[in-house]
């Protein structure tokens, strides 16, 4: 039996606000918490005023987060250019995006990596939800190509980009997750929007990045978009298939699966956030990520984790993948959840970024 003391580890969730809200410290002493992740841009309040004002301001809340119970793990999405949460007129070390990235000489992207990658890790951060390697199928696509977000349509320069952000997270002590499984390169669509439908873009050179890249890389993860692949599984999204998801953990069975956010409107219309939960666990999923920005459902995290809890209690085989997710998630934890040394080399760390 799963006790619902530790149901929680099981969830990344967002919150608003610069301190540590004081719903989110109640469901971590309840339930426990997988992590948190931080936005600088606020859906619901259209300002940039979420969770990032400064470097030294995220320190603290780093802080925060980390002092709640069971060690929660710090998620940000700091891809470079637009996909940027800690942006450099912030204060933060710059990154350009993956297609100018891709354009840099390689001691260049060597030396902007390490820098950004280093003070990601010196504020607190645990995890970035980067990088992106689908592959740029189709350059019109509204949220990768058009916005720069890919490096390449070619498996090689991915690659050789990827090897440059592994030494420089391996470096820096930082766990990096690949995006987005099975690979929304070639979408027409933004599944942020509505459901993307990936059957005729699937790609055998792009599932073989993500089987090469992640166990070879520092946080072993990746991230599952809620793309439908008929040929997989018609009608269901990849996060939410069994089918889908155990070929992959059949391949990589140490890799960390984390969703995409469970709030996007793509997943949205087919399932509510905490049907998605339940199902997304039964199909292979690690971990279920709730930004809390896209809506706000901060007030039902709480009925998520005790559907999560009610439900592998009723069935065993769900009460299996539970244990086996919490497995995965505190070894992560182990890792990568260790607070960095607020020492004089740090802070001269952040005070020169």
């Amino acid at each position: 039996m799963i006790p619902s003391a530790c149901i929680g580890e099981l969830f990344v969730l967002g919150f608003q606000g610069t301190v540590v809200p004081r719903w989110l410290r109640d469901f971590a002493a309840r339930y426990g918490l997988g992590g948190v992740i931080l936005f600088d841009y606020d859906v619901q309040t259209r300002r940039y005023e979420r969770n990032v004002k400064s470097p030294d301001q995220v320190r603290r809340l780093c802080a925060e987060v980390a002092a709640l119970p069971t060690r929660p793990l710090i998620f940000v999405d700091q891809e470079g250019g637009k996909v940027c949460r800690l942006k450099k007129s912030r204060g933060f070390a710059p990154l350009p995006s993956a297609w100018a990235f891709n354009r840099l000489p390689p001691a260049t992207k060597a030396a902007l990596a390490r820098q950004s990658y280093a003070e990601l890790r010196a504020l607190g951060i645990s995890y970035n939800l980067a990088p992106v390697i689908d592959l740029n199928l189709n350059p019109d696509n509204p949220d990768i190509g058009a916005v720069e977000r890919a490096y390449s349509a070619e498996p090689a320069e991915v690659r050789a980009n990827v090897a440059i952000l592994g030494e420089a997270a391996r470096a820096a002590g930082l766990g990096l997750c690949l995006k987005h499984y099975p690979g929304l390169g070639g979408a027409a669509v933004n599944s942020h929007e509505a459901l993307t439908d990936l059957s005729h873009t699937l790609d055998d050179a792009q599932l073989a990045l993500f089987d090469e890249l992640a166990p070879a890389l520092p946080g072993q993860a990746i991230l599952v978009s809620h793309g439908m692949v008929a040929q997989w599984e018609p009608g269901r999204p990849v996060s939410m298939s069994a089918r889908a998801l155990g070929a992959l953990r059949g391949r990589r069975p140490e890799v960390l699966l984390i969703s995409d956010d469970l709030q996007m409107q793509g997943l949205q219309r087919v399932l509510s956030t905490q049907e998605a939960c339940v199902q997304g666990i039964q199909a292979g999923l690690d971990v279920l990520l709730i930004g809390n920005n896209l809506l706000d459902e901060t007030a039902l995290a709480a009925s998520f984790a005790e559907a999560l809890a009610r439900a592998a209690e009723a069935d065993c085989g769900l009460a299996r993948q539970v244990g086996a997710a919490l497995t995965r998630v505190r070894a992560r934890k182990r890792q990568y959840c260790t607070q960095p040394a607020t020492n004089r080399r740090t802070r001269r760390t952040l005070k020169g970024l």
